[in-house]
């Protein structure tokens, strides 16, 4: 998928694409406290809550990534177990992931294999451990599958799999995200998506600013 973008890329199979390269499960556990920690000092932040909600969104982005890239183009997903999918992270630049061992789930598995096989770990260790509330955790999967989409059918307007329906079945009435956030028009921007909880990146000492679809937008009072 590297025409959509690199973020939608991911080496498979074969040896690992460069030396650091450790199993994704070992970053939910004995790793997350130094990933978070260099998330938060990338941002310039000490607040370990800022980071850890900052860091969770940035591997939701990429799991989504991974999945709604290859359902839209194949209507198949691959396997993002923890134990499947191995991670580094370079001195500059975001996280870098590789799949020894790839498996494929059918496109329509899109929230199972990203909500259930992967982020539900991933979110009972950030809340657990940097005390990031289940609501800013979901919020965060939803704005990263909106954005992701976004950028997909921006570099691929018409792929062979419309991913469309596949993102209103999981954010809509009764799906798996229902309640994150809805779609707003906004004068010269047209449709947007708005979510309804924040994910903290206002909170960044220096340059942090509010997100494109934060709830805080229009807020005197920010509050989470």
């Amino acid at each position: 998928m590297s025409g959509v973008g690199g973020f939608f890329d991911v080496p498979a199979g074969g040896e690992p694409p460069g030396p650091g390269y450790r199993p994704l499960a070992e970053l939910y556990g004995s790793g997350l406290d130094g990933y978070v920690a260099e998330v938060g000092r990338r941002l310039g932040t000490g607040d370990r809550r800022v980071a850890a909600s900052t860091a969770h969104l940035g591997i939701a982005s990429r799991m989504w990534s991974l999945a709604l890239g290859c359902a839209a183009l194949a209507a198949r997903v691959p396997d993002l177990a923890p134990d499947r999918v191995w991670w580094r992270l370079p001195a500059a630049g975001s996280l870098q992931l590789w799949l020894p061992e790839p498996a494929a789930l059918p496109g329509a598995e899109l929230g199972t294999a990203v909500l259930d096989g992967n982020l539900a770990v991933l979110d009972g260790e950030v809340r657990a451990r940097f005390g990031v509330s289940p609501r800013i955790l979901r919020g965060n999967a939803a704005s990263a599958l909106v954005g992701t989409l976004r950028v997909l059918l921006d570099r691929l307007p018409a792929p062979p799999c419309p991913p469309v329906p596949l993102v209103a079945e999981l954010l809509g009435p009764g799906g798996r995200l229902a309640g994150t956030g809805g779609f707003v028009h906004e004068e010269g921007l047209g449709v947007a998506f708005r979510r309804r909880s924040c994910c903290l990146y206002y909170r960044v000492p220096a340059g942090g600013g509010l997100c494109g679809d934060c709830v805080l937008h229009g807020r005197r009072d920010r509050r989470d």
